[in-house]
């Protein structure tokens, strides 16, 4: 199984999915990490500021940024809209919005089965 989250510097859990500049993708078998890369955010236009700021992304769907992160089972973030949320969980990627501040935590806490989803910390936009 795969695990894809939302972090800037590889270290630490962005606050935004959507604005994150890449994607920590962490293979686990076994409850074990096996393999970790790293994929740019370049699939949508959040990430990109000049297009983010004409609100292009809500005009389309969210197929780009989907198609990116098909191969994940699970995508976590501290932060992220409610639509992205449900399209995740509709092409069956369970959505995370997590409080934990560190990627290494994050993992742990998921292979723990102690990691919390906070839906009502998503936004509205």
């Amino acid at each position: 199984m795969k695990i894809g989250i939302a972090s800037d510097d590889q270290q630490s859990i962005a606050q935004h999915f959507g604005r994150t500049k890449g994607f920590v993708i962490t293979e686990l078998a076994e409850k074990k990490v096996i393999s970790t890369e790293y994929r740019e955010n370049n699939f949508t236009a959040h990430s990109q500021p000049a297009k983010h700021e004409a609100h292009e992304e809500h005009q389309h769907s969210h197929g780009s940024i989907l198609a990116a992160l098909k191969d994940c089972d699970v995508v976590i973030a501290r932060g992220m809209g409610r639509r992205i949320y449900d399209d995740l969980r509709n092409v069956n990627i369970e959505a995370i919005i997590t409080d934990i501040p560190a990627v290494d935590d994050a993992i742990d806490a998921y292979l723990a089965g102690t990691l919390k989803d906070n839906p009502e910390k998503g936004c509205e936009h």
